[in-house]
């Protein structure tokens, strides 16, 4: 059951931020005990895709800063952020962890169909942040762009290390992501309707 979590956590994880899962499995698999990829995912940790991985994400951060470039970012990453959300939960959740030690009885099942609920998990943190930052973005004259942003870059990066370390915590703070999304987009459309 871990291994669901901790895939769930991750893939929700790169529906914010494409690269911080990627990244972040990468990394610690190559320089901690706490990840060992499996077998097909290990091309993650090699130097070049933590150097292309990382190069992504420092563009991804500051273009997703920045009023109505981050709205065409969010386009863009309709199809990357469920790609890597497939890929990330197949890879965490078929990966020896810190808190998951069998995995592989979850994953020798189909080798489709972690990539397939990855993807659609990511896509929900996705939505919320496409729809929601538009909105943000009119409300507060483009100000409020890099302040989610951050936040949203923030909540990447704990969910994925929280994932790998403490699934069952990572997935209540999971929890907590997704009621605080909804809830500004929420309070984001209200104050919308109420300025029309």
């Amino acid at each position: 059951m871990l291994e669901i979590i901790t895939g769930v956590v991750l893939a929700a994880s790169a529906g914010l931020n494409a690269y911080v899962p990627l990244l972040g499995l990468g990394l610690l698999s190559r320089f901690t005990e706490w990840v060992s990829l499996p077998t097909g995912w290990s091309w993650i940790e090699n130097e070049w895709s933590l150097g292309i991985l990382g190069v992504l994400l420092v563009i991804e951060m500051l273009v997703d800063k920045v009023p109505a470039l981050d709205s065409i970012n969010d386009v863009l990453h309709t199809i990357i952020r469920p790609a890597s959300g497939g890929m990330v939960f197949a890879a965490g959740s078929g990966s020896d962890t810190v808190a998951v030690s069998d995995p592989a009885a979850f994953i020798a099942s189909a080798d489709v169909w972690p990539v397939v609920v990855g993807a659609c998990v990511a896509l929900i943190p996705h939505a919320l942040k496409a729809i929601a930052r538009p909105v943000v973005n009119v409300l507060t004259a483009g100000a409020g762009a890099a302040v989610a942003s951050t936040f949203e870059d923030i909540g990447a990066v704990v969910l994925t290390v929280l994932a790998v370390v403490a699934p069952v915590v990572a997935l209540v703070a999971l929890g907590f992501v997704i009621v605080a999304l909804v809830r500004r987009l929420q309070r984001a459309l209200r104050e919308r309707r109420a300025r029309v």
